[in-house]
């Protein structure tokens, strides 16, 4: 029988602390714990209805996930990961290694936060406690909302640590998924380094190029938030260009003075922060993909009326 994802928690760290210091890959990790688990070539092929993701992939990734946020494991680079000084104490202590145990540390209670809701996958006591207070169509778009919260919460992780160039690159597929950027060829290209005046690019709002967008974007991380000072940098960048309209693109946060800056100003920046990239590049799939499409029936009431 496969173990639920939060079995595989203290077992996956024991790994990562195996290495010395060095980085694990998660692949590696995944085969290490099929062996000792002692999973069958059937039990390891079990895939998930969608049929895209083996059970055992899946259940491993939601516990580097959840170690990932608690602060137990650090990401390094795509797939890979590293222990931390408190993955190495968690070790230490004589308990459980889970979700109840994660609830200690502040980053993991923020997360849990933004989420909004308590149901633990593959947690059937809480599913049951869940379904006295909430429909099952409920408990399905909590669910649902779960799990692309968490997506978009590693996309900005991930975007983070990229090189400046795959952020342009990244940039450049977001914008034109969202209909900017023109149709004709090169519209791949629209975002390209301007080089001058405190603009990073220069993108199409149509696909004749009547209206033109100016970008400024900052590849920052958590807590390098931007403030008024490059708002207002940005707004004499859009002047000196006679441009009407701007996007600031960051992936960190604006502070609360760089927001009122963008309102008091009479051309029209439009701000997007980390979070908000994130949900963009999740609902235009940039850096994620589908993998499963659920629909949700209900009874055409038309159809059965005399």
């Amino acid at each position: 029988m496969i173990p639920n994802y939060q079995q595989f928690m203290r077992p996956f760290l024991e790994a990562a602390n195996a290495a010395d210091g060095n980085e694990i890959k998660l692949r590696d990790v995944i085969n290490q714990l099929a062996e000792q688990f002692n999973l069958s070539d059937k039990e390891k092929s079990e895939t998930l209805p969608s049929g895209r993701q083996s059970i055992l992939d899946n259940r491993v990734g939601w516990a580097r996930t959840y170690l990932t946020k608690a602060g137990l494991l650090e990401a390094t680079r795509r797939t890979h990961f590293v222990i931390t000084p408190r993955g190495k104490e968690a070790l230490l202590e004589n308990v459980d290694i889970n979700n109840k145990y994660f609830k200690k540390f502040d980053e993991f209670i923020a997360f849990k936060q933004k989420s909004n809701d308590d149901i633990e996958a593959e947690s059937e006591s809480n599913l049951l406690e869940q379904e006295n207070i909430s429909t099952p169509d409920e408990i399905l778009r909590a669910a649902y909302k779960k799990v692309n919260e968490a997506l978009a919460q590693d996309i900005l992780e991930r975007t983070r640590k990229v090189t400046p160039d795959f952020f342009e690159d990244l940039l450049i597929e977001l914008l034109i998924a969202m209909g900017y950027g023109g149709a004709g060829e090169g519209a791949a290209h629209a975002l390209g380094k301007t080089g001058d005046n405190g603009v990073d690019g220069v993108i199409d709002q149509d696909p004749l190029g009547v209206d033109q967008i100016y970008i400024q974007a900052k590849r920052y991380a958590e807590g390098n938030n931007v403030g008024a000072g490059d708002i207002r940098d940005f707004f004499g960048a859009l002047n000196l260009k006679k441009a009407q309209k701007g996007i600031f693109i960051t992936t960190s946060e604006f502070t609360a003075s760089a927001k009122q800056t963008a309102q008091d100003l009479g051309t029209r920046i439009v701000l997007i922060d980390g979070n908000e990239l994130a949900k963009l590049m999740l609902r235009y799939n940039i850096g994620s993909r589908d993998e499963q499409v659920l629909h949700l029936k209900k009874i055409d009431e038309e159809f059965f009326e005399a």
